[in-house]
């Protein structure tokens, strides 16, 4: 049966991007048919045009959008006969339900039209815990700190609650990112996986821990 591994974090900045790749590297090497989702491809992945689409159009998404996608992902996935995906950033897309201003009631209803989509392939959530500002600051210093005046800005521009304005204000909103992700995942029996403390850990502390944990999913692995 498929498993959808779909790594979270606490900022940007944290190591999703390096913990998918070498994830989806060792499962390949495990002997696994793997499809590596990168965050940036929920713009150009067929599946996910509409999401764009809408997003383009109006700049906001209807609760109902991201669901059907997903589902015509999930029937691709199936159809290719992949063994795992390794999503960056894709469900249970908390961070785009708080942007868009959706309370509680709206975020339920969608967790559970979501998580009977996602039964198939039996989601799992990695998430890279840790200290929120060092992971952005580590952000800043690959990026740029004109990238940290976008990210600041466009979760202002969402008016998000609570409000953002400048790094320690994402900082606190970020942790209500975290809140909201790590309750819907496990208030509706999706697998989880928390790393804690990934700033004091390697890249390849992260990605053996990763790995034990989804042995329960995998027994494929070593």
């Amino acid at each position: 049966m498929t498993v959808l591994v779909s790594v979270w974090g606490a900022a940007p900045g944290v190591g999703k991007s390096t913990l998918c790749a070498g994830l989806s590297r060792s499962l390949a090497d495990a002997g696994l048919r793997v499809d590596h989702f990168r965050e940036e491809e929920i713009l150009s992945r067929s599946e996910f045009a509409a999401v764009a689409e809408e997003f383009g159009a109006t700049g906001a998404v209807g609760l109902e959008t991201p669901a059907a996608a997903t589902e015509r992902y999930v029937a691709s996935v199936l159809a290719a006969g992949d063994d795992v995906v390794v999503a960056d950033a894709l469900v249970p897309f908390v961070p785009t339900l708080l942007a868009m201003g959706h309370g509680e009631e709206a975020i339920d209803a969608f967790m559970t039209d979501l998580t009977g989509v996602l039964a198939p392939v039996r989601p799992v959530v990695v998430f890279l815990d840790g200290d929120a500002g060092a992971a952005l600051s580590r952000a800043v210093e690959r990026e740029g700190p004109e990238w940290l005046d976008r990210y600041v800005g466009k979760l202002a521009a969402y008016e998000v609650s609570p409000s953002v304005s400048d790094l320690a204000s994402a900082v606190t909103y970020l942790g209500r990112e975290r809140a909201v992700t790590l309750d819907v995942v496990r208030r509706y029996g999706w697998g989880l996986i928390v790393v804690e403390r990934v700033d004091e850990l390697t890249p390849g502390e992260v990605l053996g821990a990763v790995e034990q944990g989804l042995k329960p999913w995998l027994p494929q692995l070593p």
